[in-house]
């Protein structure tokens, strides 16, 4: 197996940079939209032989150094008791947000094997067809951005009802982010334990928050989630979109690799995350509507911007958009793989 994307996360020498892509399989790619033109997209990720299936698409089509888990982040969300659907014009729909300590309260704490096997029997499968290939990444909604799932009742622009909570109530927004951590953790050792050799925990909404109240109400929950997981053995990756303002309390969640958007250049985030870190990231994904030759030109700048980490990780700074053209994600794959070559 080609163990680079593991060596890397792990700050060990490497022979090359190795790349993944968030939402590396999906609408972008034609043999995904062959797949999800038969099922909807719920019933595909509880469908192990296809949500396998399309999980190893883009290592086979863009020859990515890692693969990872075709699921939701709000799976373990629908475990605990909420009604989940999927709008083509709204996104993801939770029925009755959480709004009160009774609703709270109503939420159950899932267990893994029972509640949610279809993900455990996916990555089996996966286990077994990428023995020979690439690493597999497991992950998870960190514990802050469930909740914001959970109390707005799918996405939002300003947040308010979450930020009404911590405000008004923060003890039930407590109450509730100690209830997503005791579902996740769990959830997470199950995905190690079937097979999985990484996990990324995704903190999609966080940098709508200030440092003040991310340090207060969000990290205490990312570091104990991390800290029980750490006790799995695999590498812990940390995402948080929009992180440039919260990067002086990101750097103390404890991960072993911090992955980065694009709205910071990587080489100011390596200075103020420490230069003993491992950072992923942070191509724009817009940048992969530039011509092929320009792609190169930001792959290299990334490229020699995260030579001044422990380690780094070639990523975007966020998921592949459904319009981007396959072939440039291959060539920035391929200029990846060309220019990140260590001498």
């Amino acid at each position: 197996m080609n163990d680079t994307f593991l060596r890397a996360c792990r700050g060990e020498e490497v022979s090359y940079t190795p790349v993944w892509l968030m939402r590396q399989a999906g609408r972008y790619l034609p043999q995904y939209q062959s797949v999800r033109a038969n099922v909807d997209f719920l019933t595909l990720c509880k469908t192990p032989e296809l949500a396998a299936q399309v999980t190893l698409q883009p290592v086979d089509i863009l020859k990515v150094d890692a693969a990872i888990l075709f699921s939701d982040i709000l799976i373990p969300v629908e475990a605990m008791g909420m009604r989940l659907e999927f709008s083509d014009k709204e996104g993801p729909v939770l029925s009755e947000p959480i709004r009160s300590r009774a609703s709270v309260d109503r939420l159950s704490i899932p267990d893994t094997e029972e509640d949610m096997p279809f993900i455990l029997a996916t990555i089996r499968i996966l286990k077994k067809e990428l023995d020979n290939k690439v690493p597999l990444i497991g992950f998870s909604g960190a514990p802050f951005t469930l909740a914001t799932y959970m109390i707005e009742g799918g996405t939002s622009k300003n947040f308010l009802h979450t930020k009404k909570m911590i405000f008004q109530n923060p003890r039930l927004f407590d109450f509730l982010l100690e209830k997503i951590t005791a579902t996740i953790v769990p959830y997470l050792s199950a995905q190690i334990k079937a097979g999985a050799q990484a996990i990324q925990l995704f903190d999609t909404w966080a940098g709508m928050l200030t440092p003040v109240d991310y340090k207060n109400f969000v990290l205490p929950y990312v570091k104990k989630a991390i800290a029980e997981l750490k006790k799995e053995g695999v590498p812990i990756i940390y995402f948080v979109n929009d992180c440039a303002g919260i990067l002086k309390e990101i750097k103390k969640a404890g991960a072993d690799v911090f992955g980065i958007d694009w709205r910071i250049d990587i080489g100011d985030a390596i200075k103020k995350l420490g230069k003993k870190v491992v950072v992923q990231g942070n191509l724009d994904p817009c940048a992969l509507f530039l011509p092929r030759e320009m792609i190169e030109e930001r792959v290299k700048d990334i490229l020699w911007k995260g030579e001044y980490a422990k380690g780094h990780i070639f990523n975007l700074g966020h998921g592949v958009l459904p319009e981007t053209p396959v072939e440039n994600v291959i060539a920035m794959v391929e200029a990846v793989h060309k220019f990140g070559q260590k001498q």
